[in-house]
């Protein structure tokens, strides 16, 4: 491998453009710096010399430069090496920082000296390219793409920022380590091909997320280079954020006898350990206020601080641009509001402190979310209160209360007014047993982020988690709602037993994961997943899933200000469905409206949106929006598995208007793909009882049992005083459920994805009911089948005849855990 000298006249300068350099890459070359002279800046011969012979080899060295005097000084230092040294050695014109980059990634690739030297030399022609100016033709020797491919593939491009600098680096890596020759092109924009081994190169294409790669390759490596660029693709290139690692095993006792949960992630639901009390006051007894100007001052400083705090929480949340990523840049949007600062700036201009001007103007803003009737604002005053502690927690300076979670000892408990995202994407496994909540339904993207993280949280504990005093030991059962403060030695050995036994059985099922979901008889329920982005789908099918139920569109594009195009969502859908390589995907049209409203899609103001335009409805007064869908549905559906889905169906003729619109996104392309199933989703009552009809000619239906529940009982699932009636295992949406499997027309395939089915007790009773399909969260996929193997059809049809029996939903959770307790027993 070459060796690189950086001569600078800074050295923080060359320390940190190689910083970032080495960031593109896993393994660095060997790189020497001849940067400043003695404590201030400027450049020495000597030292340049003396950093060629550091990093000399037979593979030769590559000198980058900054300012005229240090090519003086480069080209001094070669007097001063040996010759045989000296004819090994490069001086490049490159620009610094562009030129280092470039060249560390092609080194770091086994690239020889002059290959180095040439891609260093094209480290401008991105940012011409992107500024419109003429680039120089490229230097002479680049390798041309090849002339006649071997190999053809399309790779999609999920990653937040498109092919940047670090993800093509890799690619570049994997090309110039094989045995061929590659080209790449942007199928959106028609840029390209160029030269796989080019980091430059693969820059000017201007890759975007959404975007599709034509990569071709030839030579005797070609088919595996494709391959492990296939790979590299389905991976997020690489580009994806690390999981939050997972403890060995459970940790001994503490003092309090406490000790830690299993691996997180293993979906115990079970945590046990000293309370730490967050979510008070934030001290601000020390603050002493200067003059407007200085408060001005420091309200830019705590809103800096606040930023930057917030973008690195997006950049580690797990989902990327998905729910986490989405609601930490709200937050971030929030603080640039100039509506807001202005207002801010305003009450400091007139005297008041910045904690003062801030708090004040932030909790107004709450009060005015909390009085809205659209449950989705009412929820949004969540973020207003989490952006206002995080600010005032700035202004305040270190030391505030919600840092308190202890370095050390045993895992705690965290107790919390709500659980918003930006506190749960900081929860780290390894110090957090769990999270209680005050108030808040467990639907929140607070609890959906830390489940993510393996964090298990107990929900809208009320009175008795609001008395939990700091230290206190807090035990809880989020599966059962139990939930306990200093709970007995038997009450705490209990819930380790429990949380140990749901540890083994997670282990014991995983093994089992990847095998069809059946009754213990034979009866085929196929388990598939729920899934909302690329890395939902890895994670969906390395737990087992036959495929996905659900692609929530809605979320894989709610970051976005402007529709997406066909051909970004046609890339996306692309990708999710090469990730599931060759199962069945269902995507479900946009379900816009009630509490999910799009930017680029507003919904109208009204009195109760749930009952208003939602899904399909709301399409109907933006068709081209939901033509624009189908046709990449469509598109994709010609070389996957992919299938359609229409959300909120209330009437037949509801359905025949959405099929009008499929067919006139499909004939442009010549009609619907072959193998392409249509259905819609069961989540009316007035759907559910006149199922025959609805959906007569489709392929399937699949019931979404959340709002099901919700509009059976006339209940909002997101009113807290009222979230628990709207509970999926009461007798009558039981009942409905039971209606739709017996009533759908002769060959309507019966599927459920909503919540109901990720409980593995209720999926038995779901499959006794008739359902014939099952699609889940990814983390209950294994724990599901696994159920599933424990009860013949006649017993699943058994449980499913006493539940329809039972008077209440608490008498069905009562059934279905004696149940599965007397199963468990038995095996």
């Amino acid at each position: 491998m070459i060796g690189i000298v950086v001569v600078s006249h800074s050295r923080a300068l060359a320390e940190a453009a190689v910083e970032l350099a080495c960031e593109m890459v896993d393994e660095r070359p060997p790189i020497a710096l001849a940067a400043g002279a003695g404590d201030g800046f400027g450049t020495d011969a000597a030292a340049v010399a003396e950093a060629i012979t550091a990093v000399d080899s037979p593979d030769g060295v590559l000198v980058l430069l900054d300012l005229g005097s240090a090519v003086l000084s480069a080209e001094m230092a070669l007097e001063f090496v040996p010759p045989d040294v000296a004819e090994r050695v490069r001086l490049s014109p490159a620009p610094l920082v562009e030129g280092l980059v470039a060249a560390v990634v092609t080194a770091a690739a086994g690239a020889p000296l002059d290959a180095v030297l040439e891609e260093a030399g094209r480290g401008l022609v991105a940012k011409r390219d992107h500024l419109g100016e003429a680039a120089d033709p490229a230097p002479a020797g680049t390798a041309a793409p090849p002339a006649a491919p071997e190999v053809v593939s399309e790779l999609p491009v999920d990653t937040p920022h498109g092919l940047h600098a670090r993800p093509a680096a890799r690619l570049v890596g994997l090309v110039r380590a094989a045995d061929a020759v590659a080209a790449v092109t942007n199928l959106r924009t028609g840029r390209g091909p160029v030269d796989a081994r080019s980091l430059s190169g693969l820059v000017t294409l201007a890759v975007r997320q959404g975007d599709r790669l034509r990569f071709e390759a030839s030579g005797p490596g070609a088919a595996s280079l494709t391959e492990a660029v296939r790979a590299l693709a389905a991976d997020a290139w690489g580009d994806r954020p690390p999981e939050p690692a997972a403890p060995a095993g459970p940790e001994p006792a503490g003092p309090a006898g406490a000790s830690a949960p299993p691996a997180a992630g293993s979906g115990t639901d079970v945590a046990l350990g000293p309370a730490v009390v967050r979510g008070g006051a934030i001290d601000l007894s020390g603050y002493r206020p200067g003059d407007p100007a200085e408060e001005r001052r420091r309200s830019d400083a705590a809103v800096a601080r606040a930023l930057a705090e917030l973008a690195a929480l997006r950049r580690s949340a797990a989902g990327g641009p998905g729910p986490a990523g989405a609601v930490l840049e709200a937050h971030e949007a929030l603080l640039a509001d100039p509506e807001l600062t202005d207002a801010v700036t305003a009450g400091i201009a007139a005297g008041a402190p910045a904690p003062t001007a801030w708090g004040d103007r932030l909790a107004a803003l709450g009060a005015e979310l909390e009085a809205m009737e659209d449950p989705y604002l009412r929820a949004r005053a969540e973020d207003v209160r989490s952006v206002r502690q995080r600010v005032l927690a700035a202004l305040a300076g270190p030391g505030t209360p919600d840092e308190a979670v202890p370095a050390d000892g045993p895992p705690v408990v965290l107790v919390l007014r709500e659980l918003d995202a930006a506190t749960a994407a900081t929860l780290d496994p390894l110090r957090v047993a769990g999270v209680v909540t005050l108030t808040g339904g467990d639907t929140g993207h607070g609890v959906l982020v830390a489940r993510s993280r393996g964090v298990p949280v107990y929900h809208d504990a009320g009175p008795a988690a609001a008395a939990v005093a700091p230290g206190a030991v807090v035990g809880f059962d989020a599966r059962a709602r139990r939930f306990a403060v200093d709970p007995d030695e038997d009450t705490r050995r209990s819930l380790r037993e429990l949380s140990a036994a749901r540890a083994a059985e997670a282990e014991r099922v995983l093994a089992r994961a990847h095998e069809p979901g059946a009754t213990a008889d034979g009866h085929p329920v196929p388990v598939l997943a729920n899934v909302t982005t690329p890395a939902d789908a890895g994670r969906a099918v390395a737990s087992g899933a036959q495929g996905c139920g659900l692609l929530r569109t809605e979320v894989l594009f709610g970051h976005l200000d402007e529709a997406p195009s066909v051909e970004a969502q046609a890339a996306a859908f692309a990708g999710i469905a090469e990730a599931f390589a060759g199962r069945p995907v269902t995507v479900r049209t946009w379900d816009v409206g009630g509490d999910k409203p799009l930017p680029f899609l507003p919904a109208p103001t009204e009195a109760n949106p749930f009952l208003g335009e939602r899904g399909l409805r709301l399409m109907r007064r933006a068709p081209e929006v939901l033509r624009d869908q189908l046709a990449a549905v469509c598109r994709v559906a010609r070389d996957h598995p992919v299938h359609v889905m229409f959300p909120m169906v209330s009437t037949a003729e509801e359905v025949a208007w959405a099929l009008e619109r499929l067919d006139e996104a499909a004939a442009a392309a010549g009609g619907r793909p072959a193998g392409m199933r249509v259905g819609v989703m069961v989540e009316v009552p007035a759907a559910a009882l006149a199922v025959r009809r609805v959906a007569q000619g489709l392929d399937f239906v699949s019931i979404g049992t959340n709002d099901l529940a919700q509009y059976t009982m006339a209940a909002e699932r997101g009113n807290t005083a009222v979230s628990a009636l709207a509970d999926a295992r009461h007798p009558a949406v039981l009942d409905l459920v039971a209606r739709v499997c017996a009533d759908a027309p002769e060959g309507t395939h019966v599927a459920v994805c909503g919540d109901l089915a990720s409980d593995p007790a209720a999926a038995v009773l779901l499959a006794g009911l008739g359902v014939e399909e099952l699609s889940v969260v990814p983390t209950q996929v294994a724990l599901v089948k696994a159920r599933l193997r424990d009860v013949t059809l006649a017993g699943a049809r058994d449980l499913a005849r006493r539940a329809l029996a039972c008077g209440s939903a608490d008498e069905v959770r009562a059934l279905l855990a004696d149940v599965a307790g007397a199963d468990r027993a038995g095996r």
